[in-house]
């Protein structure tokens, strides 16, 4: 979200590390009320007013509705319910708030227009989806909003923020909006600079984050038309730690958000597209000190694989005030590189090709839909260079189909000029559906350029398997077995999916369906593998090395170690017969993979081996030979069926 530059990113560090302290202490103290419980929910799918299905899950770089059918995010962020003090002065006192704007913890505008008026003007901008920002506090708030705040809506009267929430999803639902959950703070206080929000667990436990996520998940499980849950906003560095991608300790976002992710799969909703924005700052914003906005850079080398593999959206913002090593700041805090807007076409294009936009390369194990959940500018901006960015960075959106949410949807006239909607204390509306605003013309024509529609055909899918540090179980099937292998760390592909590659040191594997689609037999049973009983006499493929072979007729779908040295193959039966015949594929040495490079470099820096697409793994071989590293060093890989 938009801050105001002279107050981003770096302040003092004793400052920042007194707000950490006392925001702290008071996400602690809310910690110990109770959630709420959840209002009796729809329990089958509502009219459909706006022509798509939920649930929604995606193919390739697409997101796709229940039937298939391609549904592109284009939305706004409707913001409020995330809190909008600014943490200086009386938090009663607007003028302490972003933009004067009180929101009371709850979405912004429900004091001046009635909710049905509302969600009309929102239909005619266009836009079909919803990012609905809420905090930490919000959810565990028992005091019930001002009366005032809730003006145009007596209906809400008495409610606290978290039932007044319940009742915009549920009317957003009805009116058939896609709604998108955005964890975008934790205390009820204005996102994004050192803030104490800087991370999912600035004053919180990952445990405690997960825990509210799996409450809100469950509270709208059956709201038809909630449709994501969008992990975390701006996942940035405080005074003094950055946050990382995998390093397996507590600032590690890979790893958090691969957790809730999957405890929202699996405990309560497997319906919800997990949305996983990249890290928005690293570094300390001084010339000659390494200093960034990594995004979504590291997913090129460790992308996520969750349990169910088509509900993965990436997510990255864009403002012409930041840049690809700029902060946003003014003052202290910035730096000489180059914001957005600096950047040419050709530039700025580069930019977020680099940055996001890789990810929706076909046929990667990180190819995914990538939606920008905010970017956005002031109907007041009479910078030239400003303007120039709006219309290139809305061009480059319309030109590649991309998904978007402008940030905000709703403000005050005369407080927020950014805001697509504004309106004054009588509900009278202005805005970019005005003629005088300048924005309008790049707006309708990212609104109305053509892209893709109706049935997206299915692509094969591609997944890494990560055992960096500890299990990468993704399977639902294989979780429901129990360990399978105690005191190993174990990896096993995503149910539908079969292992294709694995790497020779690093614990890394490649998953996919290309070539046979869900190649697994309905029942229930698997076969570890520890020794050499299942290789035929006559049957060495990998003479002087340990063989792990799967049965006749099963296939290899998972993988564990011990250190580096393999501890067993995880092999399941097939649906139809398998052929016997086979080649060894070694990478002990070198690499051995197809030479399309369908999958990608999943394993960088390490020699891999993979089979070919129109073939499955039956076998792994490895050596305990002194001096020789104890990794996998071959696959044994057969034709499909």
């Amino acid at each position: 979200m938009p801050m105001p530059p002279a107050a981003l990113r770096l302040a003092v560090t004793a400052v920042g590390l007194l707000l950490t302290a006392t925001t702290g202490a008071g996400t602690a103290a809310l910690a110990a009320v109770p959630p709420r419980t959840a209002p009796t929910r729809i329990a089958a799918d509502t009219p459909n007013p706006a022509g798509w299905s939920a649930p929604l899950s995606t193919r390739g770089r697409y997101i796709v509705d229940a039937h298939g059918d391609r549904f592109r995010l284009k939305g706004a962020n409707w913001d409020g319910a995330q809190g909008s003090w600014t943490g200086g002065g009386s938090a009663t006192d607007p003028a302490n708030h972003h933009a004067g704007q009180d929101s009371h913890g709850i979405p912004l505008g429900l004091d001046r227009v009635p909710l049905p008026r509302l969600l009309a003007d929102f239909h005619q901008l266009g836009i079909n989806t919803i990012r609905l920002p809420f905090s930490n506090e919000m959810i565990h708030s028992t005091a019930p909003v001002p009366d005032g705040a809730v003006a145009a809506n007596p209906q809400l009267r008495g409610r606290t923020p978290l039932e007044i929430y319940d009742a915009v999803v549920e009317a957003l639902s009805q009116s058939g909006f896609a709604v998108v959950l955005n964890n975008h703070t934790n205390t009820s206080r204005w996102c994004c600079g050192i803030d104490g929000n800087e991370r999912w667990n600035s004053g919180q436990s990952t445990a405690r984050w997960a825990d509210d996520w799996v409450f809100m998940a469950r509270r709208y499980a059956s709201v038809p038309r909630v449709v994501g849950a969008d992990l975390y906003n701006e996942v940035r560095r405080d005074v003094l730690d950055d946050p990382n991608w995998g390093l397996g300790d507590d600032h590690d976002w890979y790893g958090a958000a691969r957790l809730a992710a999957d405890r929202i799969l699996t405990e309560v909703n497997p319906r919800l597209l997990i949305v996983i924005e990249g890290i928005n700052w690293t570094g300390v914003p001084v010339d000659g000190l390494p200093h960034g906005r990594p995004v979504l850079t590291p997913a090129r080398t460790l992308s996520h694989t969750l349990v169910d593999a088509r509900k993965l959206v990436y997510s990255a913002h864009f403002y012409g005030y930041t840049g690809p090593r700029h902060s946003g700041a003014t003052g202290i805090g910035e730096t000489h590189d180059a914001r957005y807007q600096d950047l040419s076409r050709a530039e700025l294009a580069a930019a977020l090709d680099d940055e996001a936009f890789f990810v929706e390369e076909t046929g990667r194990h990180y190819t995914a839909p990538v939606w920008v959940s905010e970017f956005g500018i002031g109907s007041g901006e009479t910078k030239a260079a400003a303007r120039t960015w709006f219309g290139h960075v809305t061009d480059y959106f319309a030109d590649h189909d991309a998904d978007f949410a402008f940030w905000p949807l709703v403000g005050f006239e005369g407080h927020d000029d950014w805001a697509l909607l504004r309106y004054d204390t009588a509900g009278h509306r202005s805005g970019i559906l005005d003629s005088g605003d300048w924005r309008a013309t790049a707006w309708q024509r990212l609104m109305s350029a053509p892209g893709t529609t109706g049935p997206v055909a299915s692509v094969p899918l591609w997944r890494m398997l990560s055992t960096d540090h500890g299990d990468a179980v993704t399977s639902p099937r294989v979780r429901a077995t129990g360990d399978w292998d105690p005191g190993a760390h174990k990896a096993a592909c995503p149910d539908g999916t079969r292992l294709a590659g694995l790497s020779h040191t690093g614990g890394r594997g490649l998953c996919t369906d290309t070539g046979a689609g869900d190649l697994r037999a309905a029942d229930a049973r698997q076969t570890v593998v520890t020794d050499e009983r299942y290789v035929p006499g006559g049957g060495d493929w990998a003479s002087g090395y340990t063989k792990y072979q799967c049965p006749a007729g099963e296939f290899l779908i998972g993988y564990s170690l011990r250190g580096e040295r393999v501890s067993a193959a995880l092999c399941v039966p097939a649906r139809t017969a398998l052929p016997g015949a086979g080649r060894t594929v070694w990478f002990d040495r070198s690499d051995n993979r197809p030479a399309d490079g369908a999958g990608g470099d999943f394993a960088e820096g390490a020699f891999k081996g993979q089979c070919a697409a129109t073939e499955y793994a039956a076998g792994i071989a490895f050596t305990t030979r002194v001096g020789s590293r104890p990794g996998p060093a071959a696959l044994l890989c057969r034709p499909l069926p």
